[in-house]
């Protein structure tokens, strides 16, 4: 396919799927008022925090949108997510949504999973990751547990939820680059991973005995209500609260704690630390807190 200049535009995609960018600009004033409204608008939506070190980012993230609608400038942009449009919400939500994530990251979390697991061998598991993000940490847990419980009665139940649609469709695919698999041992690439082959070459799929513990659910920590029903006996919400104001990060605390079971365990993220809500969860670990 050739790329043209003015001359021969219209021949070229006349007939065809793709728009001369003509009526579009590919700049955008950003004035400090835009981003001050984005700043409110996703605090609104998705109870998020941008720092202004993120104005930058922000306007990265969004000019694609502005382009992606053939929109003019940013106030006509943000007139339409405020009108509601869901769709173009969902989008705006998961532009500003940063998802940095690995398999077995914060490692110690994981061995102390490991060592409790045992007392659910003849037993319920329940466990919710909060944040899955494109799905290493699900598939993290996923993988302690078929290591720790050789053999268990009850089927573990592993919840991934996570607010970004692009994530959650990556996270359910469970196909990775290799790259991102080389620091798992050997003997975890062969028994949870298939290596692709062909087309596929250079990545890997996460095994069907791994996938059948887990489900992937879109959920915004900011509704109203949650559709769960019953504790659970794990939380991760991992690397999440940063995201979040002091007031904001207590209520969603207080709503963690009416999930978790007693003597339950919820692991959140190196950076964070909850002394404000100290009559919810007392730590007993690096970062791991129990019920109050």
């Amino acid at each position: 396919m050739k790329f043209l200049g003015t001359q021969g535009a219209e021949h070229e995609t006349r007939g065809s799927a793709f728009e001369a960018f003509e009526g579009t600009p590919l700049h955008f004033d950003f004035a400090q008022e835009d981003f001050q409204r984005v700043r409110e608008l996703i605090h609104q939506l998705a109870g998020i925090s941008l720092s202004p070190a993120k104005r930058d980012m922000v306007y990265s993230r969004l000019a694609r949108r502005l382009r992606a609608r053939g929109m003019q400038n940013f106030t006509e942009y943000l007139d339409y997510v405020v009108q509601g449009d869901a769709q173009e919400i969902e989008a705006f939500i998961n532009a500003l949504t940063t998802n940095m994530t690995s398999f077995f990251r914060e490692p110690h979390h994981f061995k102390i999973l490991a060592e409790r697991l045992a007392e659910h061998r003849d037993s319920t598991l329940t466990i919710w990751t909060c944040a899955s993000s494109t799905g290493e940490e699900p598939y993290s847990i996923a993988m302690t547990v078929l290591e720790a419980l050789k053999s268990y009665r009850h089927q573990p139940r592993i919840l991934a939820t996570d607010i970004d649609t692009n994530v959650l469709a990556t996270a359910r695919r469970g196909v990775y680059p290799m790259d991102q698999l080389a620091k798992l041992p050997p003997e975890q690439l062969r028994r949870f991973f298939l290596r692709g082959e062909g087309k596929n070459e250079g990545h890997a799929r996460v095994r069907d005995e791994v996938k059948q513990l887990l489900s992937f659910k879109r959920l915004n920590l900011l509704d109203e209500s949650w559709p769960m029903r019953g504790r659970f006996d794990y939380i991760f919400c991992r690397n999440v609260m940063i995201y979040f104001d002091k007031q904001t990060q207590y209520a969603l605390l207080k709503r963690l704690a009416g999930y978790l079971k007693p003597h339950g365990l919820l692991f959140v993220g190196h950076s964070e630390s909850f002394h404000h809500a100290s009559d919810l969860f007392e730590i007993c670990g690096n970062t791991v807190y129990t019920l109050k």
